[in-house]
Order: C-alpha cells, then structure tokens, then sequence
C-alpha cells in the first residue's frame, strides 16, 4: 500500500484535487437526480446499478486487469466481505435517491455531516479504540443535535441515521478489505452481488407502474445511462486520493459533499428549514468544528514525535 505523501509533495496536491473533485460529484448528485424525473427512486437505482458494472467492466478492460479480478473472485473472504458492502451501499443508494426525489435533501446533507462522527463511534465499537475528550464532547453534542432536530421534525431523522449508518459501514467495510480489494475490481463485484436485486426490482416496477427509461426522449435517456459515471467517477477519484493523503486532509474534505447538498437542498429546492433545524445544524457543525480541530492537533503532535524520534 503507498504511503500518503508530506504536504510538500507534489502528490499531496494532486490528492487534494483527486479528494475535492469526488466529493464535488457527491455533492452536486441530489440536482442531477432531480433532472431525471419523472423517473421514480425504485426504477433508477436498478439502473444506476446494471450502467455502473457496464462502466466498471469497461474500466478493467482498458486498465487490463482482468488476471487480478480473477484473483479476487477467488479470494471467498474478500467476496463475503464485498457482498456485505453491496448490501450497505444499496441501502445508502436506494434512501439517498428517495430523499432526494422526495424534497428531503436536507435531511440527506444531515446524515453525511454525522457520518464522521459514526466513524469515530465505529472505531470505539469494533476497534476497540480510546476517544479522546474532544471527540466524546463531539460525540455528545451531536447526539443533542439529532434529539432537537427530531423535535424540530415531530419524528426521528431516519433518513439521515440510515443514511449515515449505511455509508459509515460501508467505509468500515471497505478499509478492511482495503489492502486487497483495488477501486475498479471492488466497485464491480459490488455491483455484480446486486445484479439480480436491481432484474428483480425492474420487473416488480414494471409490472406496477411501468418503466420510465426510455420512454421521455433522447436526453433524459442519457442522463439516466450516464448515472453509472456519476456513481463509479467519484469512487474511482476517492480512492486515488486516499492513496496520496493523510487520513486527516481526506477527513477534512468529505464535509464538501454535505455542505453543497445543503446549499442545493434551501437555494435550488426551496425546502423549509425552520429554527429547531437550524439549531441541530449548527450544533452537528460544532461537533465536527471540535473532531476537526482534534484530529489537527493530534496530528501535528504525532508529526512532532516522529522528528522528536528522527
């Protein structure tokens, strides 16, 4: 596995980029959702799903990594693995395009703000890992954030815990696989586990209501094929940056992503958002203001230590 590179290097640059162009995509996914319409979130994520393995195959073809995806298909501790992550990420997928066809964008941006601070609570979980007080001060802030959003809403934010839940396992997931999973041959045995979820789901929906694809012209036929760029371009940039930063810079990106769907969800969608959200907001910004701050200062010690030691 390559080390991330010092901030002085030239790939500490490029990884910066490669971070800020996936989160960009993420960020800008709930308006180009919306430009599908009238197409229904149960009809597009089958789609999404079968035009992302075209794309992925493509990809290992050009790449000439099929002697490699071999060796992963044979490797059945990778493959349970990747199919646990194919489950998350079709929850995570199928709640995020209902939320945002729905008018619940917001509540989208919501669960990805709180999903660093799952992250942190997965570590004390199954890694056994120490927080340190900040971060429990975070960890508690944010809990009060979700309590008065609830009571802002009437009910609990499902939407963002789900949607929070799901991508935080996902991550878990995929960095324990990390060291013998590549990008493109993950992303393709995840979409190829949910093949037969994505056939069943099309026919159930067009039994029902009948298929949208195709049928609204040539461009709105595009835009749907094109959705499989739009789910593998971000992954594949992700982890190109992931190879070139330090864990705490590609933290400190993913906030990108959340604060666009914001912006998209109050200034392009016009949802409501009324004093009991704005306060949960602001407190959810607070906890990650302090993780954010934290994770700088314990980084900057351990570079000290290591001089120190140097």
């Amino acid at each position: 596995m390559t080390e991330p590179e010092p901030e002085s290097s030239p790939r500490f640059g490029s990884g910066l980029a490669f971070a800020g162009s996936a989160y960009l995509l993420w960020g800008l996914l709930p308006g180009y959702f919306v430009l599908l319409a009238p197409i229904g979130p149960f009809e597009l994520i089958p789609w999404r799903i079968l035009f992302s393995l075209v794309v992925c195959v493509v990809l290992i073809t050009i790449v000439r990594g099929w002697r490699s995806f071999g060796r992963l298909l044979r490797d059945r501790r990778a493959m349970l693995a990747l199919l646990a992550a194919a489950v998350v990420i079709y929850v995570n997928w199928q709640v995020f395009v209902v939320a945002a066809l729905g008018g619940q964008v917001l509540q989208a941006s919501l669960g990805y703000f709180i999903n660093p601070l799952v992250t942190v609570l997965f570590g004390v979980v199954f890694l056994r890992e120490r927080l340190r007080p900040a971060q429990w001060v975070a960890v508690g802030i944010s809990v009060v954030a979700i309590a008065v959003i609830a009571v802002g809403y009437g009910s609990v934010p499902w939407i963002s815990l789900i949607l929070a839940l799901s991508f935080g396992t996902y991550g878990f997931i995929k960095k324990q696989v990390g060291g013998r999973v590549d990008a493109i041959g993950g992303l393709t045995v995840e979409t190829a586990w949910l093949l037969p979820v994505a056939i069943v789901q099309l026919i159930v929906v067009g039994s029902i209501t009948g298929l949208d694809f195709g049928r609204h012209g040539v461009a709105h036929t595009i835009l749907v094929a094109l959705s499989g760029i739009a789910t593998a371009a971000p992954l594949l940039l992700f982890s190109a940056a992931a190879r070139r930063l330090p864990l705490v810079a590609l933290g400190l990106t993913q906030y990108l992503a959340p604060v666009l769907q914001f912006i998209t969800g109050v200034v392009l969608l016009h949802e409501q958002i009324d004093l009991e959200r704005w306060i949960g907001f602001g407190l959810v910004w607070l906890a990650l203001i302090l993780l954010s701050a934290d994770a700088l200062r314990a980084a900057g010690a351990a570079r000290r230590e290591r001089r120190v030691l140097a």
